[in-house]
């Protein structure tokens, strides 16, 4: 396993102090009901709250018991409650009234994350239960780190919130631009160089396709929770399930996260190789090597050894399912698709999988992946494709092609629209500043049909006809085998703004926006600050698009910092918009 040489990359700014702070005032907010309490947690809080403050922390601080949030009766001894809730959430009318009901007067704090709304407050009040038992607050965490260059918001609901639902709450732009105006009043030094805002639904197709690389294939099998990985008893060889963190810190794993899978192995069995050198140093120490072996290296050793047992231990696990789920003639229709070959092959694939009921998300993957590739279907394959679709996996997931073709992620090709005329409408409609956001009808339009024309502009899909060596990738492309540079990363590039790419521009969702600032550090630090880019994505990202711009980091001497609402995946992507209730 090779790499590109990496130049010399400036380092990245300390994040730590954001967990801390986070850890600092929900401490505070703890101690605002003095005494013993139970602390009830929304499932979706669960994962943060364990990184920022662990159960020791917690009983530190007199909470006695701790729940998750099941929207039913509470049963708890104690007199004082505590419940952390996200903010779309304001159903706490339960607690009030049940206890009013069963005679009984405790204090309760609802604890709203990350802001509190006033709309939270007036159904409250509404109920009647807002007071003297009842107390709101807010805890204002924003920010987690889950890596020295991946920072999460945790709002995996946000992408269904404000791509489908319309909800305008959250303005990045706007925060944004705010702390960049208060920060030039402090002139303050600047630590990151370029930011690059991306809407997910700028780039649809790279978390539509199958990751390949060790972490995306991790996350996809095992659902990577706020950095945590759950093995089970197949991994970790024993009857027990065990949580592993995985980050920069366990050396085993820094090592492959980015690596593309079928080099996995290889480093895997190099890395056994090595540490087997390492303990048969013992032989031949005398008593006082042997000493200092046991106090400085044995220790880290038998760390490595569990890591690696655990990655070999994942790494046949995906073998296995990948096997079994005809992985490569999947990964060979998805290629077919994003190079436009092949079509009514790759149909016919999609409706073999569908009819065997293989999986509901990875059919419903394939037909959003072979629509938005081109740009829309045909109206007698929509048809079809829809009606064994809904007679496979059942009638109740209208709703849920409703809100994919409200997303433009599975449309239906209006007749009589070239792809030339299209991207003229195209053109016009997100050149019109003054029309806002889009309308629905309008976003639906602009959605249809623009890869084509952006992997063309772009050369998002190399040369079939040239070999791909994935040992020393040569771009970004490798992290999906060398078939597709991710749009969203081939975005991310050493510019100041988008001169010279307003024929990409126009065919991208949404309003392009460059914002310039001025900054009087000195030429050192300005040089550092401007390597370093901090690319937000609304929506998710994938950890695919992580190892992406890592890879481009290399290259170019770059830094990246990635915050996102929430790590993605397809299958997160689809099931935040299943509606399978009529």
């Amino acid at each position: 396993m090779a790499h590109s040489a990496r130049r010399d990359c400036p380092e990245l700014p300390d994040f730590s102090l954001l967990k801390r702070l986070a850890r600092d005032q929900l401490i505070y907010l703890l101690e605002q009901l003095p005494g013993k309490k139970d602390l009830f947690i929304e499932p979706d809080l669960m994962s943060p709250l364990d990184r920022i403050a662990n159960v020791s922390t917690l009983k530190q601080h007199e909470v006695d018991k701790l729940y998750k949030v099941e929207y039913k009766p509470v049963i708890s001894t104690s007199d004082q409650l505590s419940d952390p809730a996200k903010n779309t959430n304001c159903e706490m009318d339960i607690c009030g009234n049940a206890d009013k009901a069963a005679g009984k007067f405790r204090r309760y704090k609802i604890i709203f994350t990350p802001q509190k709304f006033y709309s939270c407050d007036a159904v409250l009040e509404e109920q009647g239960i807002i007071g003297e038992y009842v107390t709101t607050d807010e805890w204002s965490f924003y920010l987690l780190p889950l890596d020295d260059d991946i920072i999460s918001l945790e709002l995996p609901e946000f992408f269904r919130d404000y791509f489908l639902a319309g909800d305008q709450r959250w303005m990045a732009y706007e925060s944004w631009r705010e702390q960049v105006a208060e920060g030039e009043q402090r002139a303050q030094k600047a630590e990151i160089g370029k930011v690059f805002l991306i809407d997910r639904d700028v780039d649809f197709v790279t978390p539509l396709c199958s990751q390949v690389v060790y972490e995306g294939l991790v996350d996809d099998i095992f659902r990577i929770k706020c950095g945590c990985v759950e093995f089970g008893p197949e991994v970790t060889s024993s009857d027990k399930s065990m949580k592993v963190m995985l980050n920069s810190q366990d050396k085993v794993f820094n090592e492959i996260r980015d690596e593309h899978f079928s080099n996995v192995f290889g480093f895997l069995s190099q890395k056994a190789r090595n540490l087997q050198t390492a303990y048969d140093k013992r032989r031949g120490m005398d008593i006082k090597q042997m000493k200092t072996f046991v106090s400085e290296e044995l220790k880290g050793l038998k760390q490595e050894h569990r890591l690696l047992s655990l990655h070999i231990g994942a790494s046949e696990s995906i073998m296995k399912k990948k096997t079994k789920q005809d992985f490569q003639e999947l990964l060979k229709t998805e290629h077919s698709l994003l190079e436009g070959f092949e079509i009514r092959e790759s149909i016919s694939f999609i409706e073999e999988h569908i009819n065997r009921q293989v999986s509901m998300i990875e059919s419903l993957r394939l037909l959003c992946l072979l629509s938005i590739t081109e740009n829309g279907l045909l109206p007698k394959d929509f048809r079809s494709l829809k009606t064994q679709y809904l007679q496979s996996y059942g009638v109740d997931h209208l709703l849920t092609f409703a809100n994919l073709r409200q997303l433009g992620l599975l449309v239906e090709q209006q007749p009589g629209e070239t792809l030339t005329v299209m991207e003229s409408k195209v053109g016009k409609l997100v050149n019109d500043k003054t029309g806002g956001k889009l309308t629905d009808a309008f976003s639906s339009l602009a959605r249809k049909s623009h890869f084509r024309a952006l992997s063309r502009k772009l050369n998002l899909v190399p040369k079939s006809d040239e070999e791909y060596d994935l040992r020393v990738p040569r771009d970004m492309a490798y992290i999906f085998s060398g078939a597709y540079v991710p749009l969203s990363c081939k975005l991310v590039l050493d510019r100041d703004g988008w001169t010279g790419l307003e024929e990409v521009t126009k065919l991208l969702n949404g309003h392009e926006f460059a914002v310039t600032g001025n900054n009087g550090a000195d030429s050192k630090a300005k040089s550092d600050a401007q390597r370093i880019v901090l690319v937000m994505f609304l929506g998710g990202c994938t950890f695919s698009e992580i190892s992406a711009l890592r890879f481009l980091g290399r290259e170019r001497g770059f830094r990246f910092i990635v915050v996102t609402t929430a790590i993605t995946n397809s299958s997160r992507i689809l099931e935040s918009l299943l509606d399978n209730h009529v």
